[in-house]
Parts: structure tokens; C-alpha cells; sequence
């Protein structure tokens, strides 16, 4: 009888015993450069979804979330090894607990470490000096632009509009990472590293982008009033003597863009779902940075 009343008291307090699990994070970078790489890195990166991420030292936040920082940490060696190489440069090293949650409702945390570029670039990339000046700097692989829209006289969009520049803190490092549960122990990770350097752009003046904008505007206007296409026979096309090579046909000018090469603080990505095993280090890996992450069942 004794045995039954422990097994009931056992299974109503069940819901107590929910796994926890501690997780050590090291995130580092690399110093090299990237050029250094046959990597074809993309110019042009989708924004980081932070709806839901907030940052370990919140601890209003951490605790809403049912995590909270701790302070045995296992893998201070590794980080000390890292420390003291010239080819790495240690960016983030944090302990946490937290439950067994699925992707749904574990915590994602918004990571920033690093140093702080703002006094020299804006969040987009561009440095201080060319965002005042309100140039656009468009990489050689960005998609081509949807056609600008006719404006009517009156549009408050007609007024020029002031360059302005961002601030707050450009952390080397920033985006998210997450751990959770389903069936098995995931982590996911959406971190940029920035670095500084020399890069290629085709570049428009404030003068040069309205100039896009008018004849955006003249072209759409002209297709508006032709209704009526015009259908032309291929007889028409053809022509009445041999072409020379050297004459070049009327309208038909090189389209080649200038380029120029620019001061720009680019985004390198690392974006990547691993399965774990709880007591095992994990290592994930990137040209320019790294992760090693432990998860410990508590």
C-alpha cells in the first residue's frame, strides 16, 4: 500500500521534474581576411528576425523565459587556448540554464559582442562620410530595382529628402541563437560578423538618383499614352546592305555602370542548425568565425 502512495505522489509531481539543461557558449572570430577565401560572399543579406530575441543580460527577460545565467563554467580552457592565439580573437563566452522547450517557446537570445564601429559607419554599411553625402552604394550583385512610380505635382515625396545618419552601437558581432528541444537537442544560430574593408560598388550621387527617378517617371508616362502597340514585321528588321561591325546602331550604348571602390563594413554570415547530444562539446564552423557550445542535463 506504501509503494502505491509513493508511485501517486511520485506521478502529481511529475511536472517538477522537467529536464533542465546548462549550455556553454564560446563564439569567436578569425583573423584572417576574408579575401583570403575562394568564397563568394553575398553583398546583399535578408535582416535578422529579432521579434522574439532579447539579450542573456536581461534578466526581467531571462527569468520571464525560465533561464538564468550561472557561473560554472566548464570549458575555460578552451577559452584561455583561444585567448592566447594569434589566429583567434574570442567574441563571447556565457553559461545559461534553461528548460527543455521546443523552438516555439525556448528562448532565443540576441547576441552583440565585439568592437563597436559606429564611429566610423552607419548601420548599413557605409561609412559616415558617404551617408552624409547621401551616396548610394549598390553591390555589383544586388537585384535590379522595381520601377520608381509616375509622382503627381503636390506629392509630399517630390521634396528632397535630408541624409541622415544612424546611431547607437555597431557591434562586431550581432544576431541569435537559440537551443531547444524536439525529440532531439537543436541549436540554431543567425550571427553576422563585420568587418571593414575595401570593396567594389556601383555608386550614385543624390544628382544621379533623381536623374533615375525623372526618367522612371518619363518612361512610365510614355507607356501610358501608347495604347496602342506598335507591331513591327521581322521583313522591316532586316537590313538592306551588309552591317559593319564598327558602325554601332543608333540608341545602343554601353550600359557598362561606373564602379568605384569604397570603405564598407560588410556582414558575414553564419547561419546553421545543428543536432546535439547532451555532454558532448559541440564545434560549428565558419571561414571567418566559430562556435563551441556545450549542453550539460542537469
Amino acid at each position: 500500500m506504501k509503494k502505491i502512495i509513493y508511485a501517486l505522489i511520485l506521478l502529481a509531481s511529475w511536472p517538477s521534474f522537467a529536464r533542465q539543461f546548462d549550455i556553454e557558449v564560446i563564439i569567436f572570430k578569425r583573423n584572417v581576411e576574408p579575401s583570403s577565401y575562394q568564397e563568394a560572399w553575398p553583398d546583399v543579406l535578408d535582416p535578422i528576425n529579432l521579434d522574439r530575441a532579447f539579450s542573456y543580460r536581461d534578466k526581467a527577460m531571462m527569468s520571464k523565459n525560465g533561464a538564468f545565467l550561472i557561473s560554472q563554467y566548464k570549458l575555460n580552457n578552451v577559452y584561455q587556448k583561444l585567448q592566447n592565439h594569434a589566429g583567434f580573437k574570442p567574441l563571447v563566452h556565457v553559461a545559461w540554464r534553461q528548460g527543455d522547450s521546443g523552438s516555439s517557446r525556448s528562448p532565443i537570445f540576441h547576441i552583440q559582442a565585439g568592437q563597436d564601429f559606429s564611429d566610423r559607419f552607419v548601420a548599413d554599411g557605409r561609412t559616415i562620410a558617404d551617408a552624409k553625402a547621401d551616396l548610394s552604394l549598390v553591390p555589383l550583385d544586388a537585384p535590379a530595382p522595381a520601377p520608381t512610380p509616375a509622382l503627381v505635382e503636390g506629392d509630399e515625396n517630390l521634396a528632397p529628402e535630408t541624409p541622415t545618419v544612424q546611431s547607437g552601437p555597431i557591434l562586431e558581432l550581432d544576431g541569435t541563437m537559440q537551443v531547444y528541444v524536439q525529440h532531439y537537442l537543436y541549436v540554431k544560430t543567425e550571427l553576422d560578423l563585420k568587418v571593414p574593408g575595401k570593396h567594389e560598388f556601383i555608386v550614385n550621387t543624390p544628382e544621379e538618383k533623381e536623374a533615375v527617378v525623372e526618367e522612371s517617371t518619363d518612361i512610365i508616362a510614355n507607356n501610358e499614352n501608347n495604347e496602342e502597340a506598335v507591331e513591327v514585321t521581322a521583313t522591316e528588321l532586316e537590313p538592306t546592305q551588309p552591317m559593319n561591325e564598327n558602325i554601332q546602331l543608333g540608341h545602343l550604348e554601353d550600359v557598362t555602370p561606373d564602379t568605384e571602390i569604397k570603405e564598407f563594413l560588410k556582414s558575414y554570415r553564419m547561419k546553421e542548425k545543428r543536432q546535439m547530444r547532451s555532454g558532448e562539446t559541440h564545434y560549428i564552423d565558419h571561414p571567418l568565425m566559430g562556435m563551441i557550445i556545450q549542453v550539460r542535463k542537469v
